[in-house]
This record gives structure tokens, C-alpha cells and sequence, in this order.
């Protein structure tokens, strides 16, 4: 939210306490860190986010019994001896844990496929099979 215009950029201004007033970065709401794309093509769901400056390890991917799917990305850091030597200017990178939940009523949950590459969670998630109704019609008399 520029509201002013920055003439320098090594300088710090007012402006960037609005930015987290209006849009506040809450390490649980965090969704600028989970960013996603969803989209369905051949009858399957797929689940496309940016999870950037996490492992694999750190990535953990559940379903529970009310059909919703809960994506959670934790880091923790530890304060090594090189850091506490370091006089940071600024410090933006920050760690913590982030987690998003979705509802995915209608998956075939035994073929969701999920993999994790460059900083993106890919998730695969094939739709149930529709279960051929068999309608009766029923004469009235």
C-alpha cells in the first residue's frame, strides 16, 4: 500500500506499518506463504502451491474424517553462534508454522498423489467414480 511514493529505496518508510495494519501477517493466517492455484481437468482435482524455503520433511499433508484436506508447512530456526555474530539490518525471512485446510468431498482419497519439487506442492486428487443410479419409476395408481 504505496501511499507514498518511495524517491529512495535503501530507505525505510511509514508506509510499510500500513501494509501490515490493512494486511496483517499473522504466522497461522498466513496465506502470502501458501499461495495456490486449484483447478480440475479430466476429472481430477489438482492443487498447485507455493510453499517456498521449506523441505519436503517439512511438509506435512492430512485428511481428516469431514473430508477436508490440511496442508501444513513448519521451520523452526535455531540462533546458531554465526548469527549471533551477525548485526542484521533487516530481517524478513522468518519461520514458523503455516497451514491451510480445504475441502475435498467427492475425492477418491486412496489415489490422491502429492509431490513436492522447487518450492511448489503439486496434488493430485482423482473425483470418485459417480455411482450408476439406478432409477425406478413407480406407476400410479
Amino acid at each position: 500500500m504505496a501511499m507514498i511514493p518511495r524517491m529512495m529505496p535503501n530507505k525505510i518508510y511509514l508506509d510499510d506499518v500500513f501494509d501490515d495494519f490493512f494486511f496483517p501477517t499473522t504466522k497461522e493466517n498466513n496465506f502470502g506463504k501458501m499461495r495456490c492455484d486449484i483447478y480440475e481437468k479430466d476429472n481430477t482435482y489438482y492443487l498447485e502451491m507455493d510453499i517456498p524455503g521449506f523441505t519436503k520433511e517439512d511438509i506435512n499433508i492430512e485428511i481428516d474424517d469431514n473430508d477436508y484436506l490440511t496442508i501444513t508447512a513448519e521451520k523452526n530456526v535455531e540462533n546458531t553462534e554465526e548469527d549471533e555474530n551477525k548485526n542484521y539490518i533487516r530481517k524478513e525471512r522468518n519461520y514458523g508454522k503455516y497451514q491451510r485446510s480445504f475441502y475435498i468431498g467427492g475425492i477418491d482419497k486412496e489415489r490422491i498423489d502429492a509431490n513436492f519439487e522447487n518450492g511448489i506442492l503439486n496434488i493430485i486428487m482423482p473425483k470418485k467414480e459417480e455411482e450408476k443410479s439406478s432409477k425406478q419409476t413407480i406407476e400410479i395408481k
